[in-house]
């Protein structure tokens, strides 16, 4: 499965937490990272929407560029492209 790099800060960010010792300074460390993936989590949703144009953007350029209308110009597409490109099964 192919991962966007907002994706990959998230894994990156809960690997940090889980790898924290009981320390004090290692559980301001964790809340600081929890706060951070939640903050993560709101920034995938708006790069999975502009992932989303874009492929709407390209697929109608390329077909507008052949001179013909394009097949796939509905956002039900953008979906299930998105779904099959990024997300796990």
């Amino acid at each position: 499965m192919n991962q966007t790099a907002i994706q990959q800060a998230i894994v990156m960010a809960r690997k940090r937490m889980e790898s924290q010792n009981e320390t004090l300074m290692g559980k301001h460390t964790a809340h600081y990272l929890q706060q951070l993936e939640r903050e993560l989590y709101g920034l995938l949703e708006e790069e999975k929407e502009q992932i989303k144009k874009a492929y709407l953007d390209s697929s109608r350029e390329t077909c507008l560029s052949y001179g013909e209308n394009p097949p796939h110009d509905d956002p039900k597409f953008a979906e299930l492209y998105y779904k099959n490109t990024y997300e796990q099964s």
